[in-house]
């Protein structure tokens, strides 16, 4: 029988009326076959554990994707997959960290959450949880099928580092929008195994540490030079994502690029971003985003803001050579960046 342990961070998924069905509480994941019988069908040994204090996702910071990642780690050896509750608001954000984070994964870790509280009548709690636990338990060939970090929502099962939350009301909240869904559930599990990430390190180990030295500045119309000037000038910052338009284009101002250049020279590492949903960065292809690449600013091609955000924290918190860092932003490590 496989072994799965879900863990419990918090969020909607968890929640339960209370008993003067005036409030949302979270409900003790000890009885969480009472709360969902239906997984005493699946073939299955359940165990849970839960943050001390459960979190609303807005209130994650990178101490709980450290924590979550020491709890897998405490346990790799003793289950078969992992399952990890969390609040869809900064879903994306944690599976791109922990995806990250860990080395030489084997074993599926499955991230979902819901919409609605899972003692609602209409919750999408109660599939998504069954499902994700389902799609962990899954093995071929005498090992798992899925062997990376995940996100599982209304029917969809994507790389947890490709995926984004777009939507605050549909129940299929969640897109991949430059890699192709990992599986599709429906009457049957079905997987994509040509899109399935493997790696070839052996041991299983965790690499924690991340520098939130960083911000992101969005760029749009009518940007002041007095804004872009207070971020890139700013000597606490190790790391600045410029959110672009296009394919990774800005206005050609120079006083702009005089500042980035400037800000490069001085060993903060700069990236580019799309503001599009889907596409990639292409400096160079227009006029408008050359003088970037003269600059020093590096292309994160497909990647997601999400991904993007947490990779950079968490390479600057493994090195302090920011050409290091430079690299490394930009080499596909666990699937988040698609290469020609």
């Amino acid at each position: 029988m496989t072994s799965i342990l879900i863990i419990y961070t918090g969020g909607t998924i968890g929640m339960i009326e209370s008993e003067d069905r005036q409030t949302l509480v979270p409900f003790n994941l000890k009885h969480v076959l009472e709360q969902v019988p239906e997984l005493k069908k699946l073939d299955a040994k359940l165990s849970s554990v839960s943050f001390e204090q459960p979190l609303d996702s807005s209130d994650i910071e990178p101490e709980h994707w450290m924590a979550i990642a020491e709890i897998v780690k405490q346990n790799y050896e003793e289950y078969d997959g992992f399952v990890i509750l969390h609040g869809s608001d900064t879903l994306a954000y944690t599976a791109s960290a922990l995806s990250f984070m860990f080395e030489g994964l084997k074993k599926p870790v499955i991230l979902t959450g819901s919409q609605l509280p899972i003692g609602m009548i209409r919750t999408d709690a109660r599939e998504n949880l069954i499902t994700a636990v389902e799609f962990a338990t899954l093995r071929m060939h005498d090992e798992p099928v899925l062997q990376e970090v995940a996100i599982y929502f209304e029917d969809m099962l994507y790389r947890g580092n490709r995926t984004k939350k777009f939507s605050t009301e549909a129940f299929d909240a969640f897109i991949s929008p430059n890699y192709p869904k990992l599986a599709k559930a429906g009457v049957n599990l079905n997987f994509d195994f040509n899109e399935l990430f493997r790696c070839e390190r052996e041991e299983f180990s965790v690499q924690d540490g991340f520098d939130n030295r960083i911000a992101v500045l969005t760029l749009f119309p009518g940007i002041t030079e007095q804004l872009v000037t207070a971020v890139l000038t700013n000597e606490n910052l190790r790391g600045i994502i410029i959110l672009t338009f296009g394919s990774g284009n800005a206005p050609r101002h120079q006083w702009l690029m005089t500042a980035i250049e400037s800000a490069v020279k001085r060993g903060v590492v700069i990236v580019n971003v799309t503001q599009c949903a889907k596409g990639n960065v292409e400096q160079g292809k227009y006029e408008t985003s050359v003088g970037l690449l003269s600059a020093g600013v590096v292309s994160c091609g497909d990647m997601t803001l999400e991904a993007t955000v947490t990779k950079l924290m968490f390479l600057l918190g493994q090195s302090d050579d920011s050409e290091w860092v430079r690299d490394r932003i930009a080499t596909n490590l666990k699937g988040e960046l698609s290469v020609s």
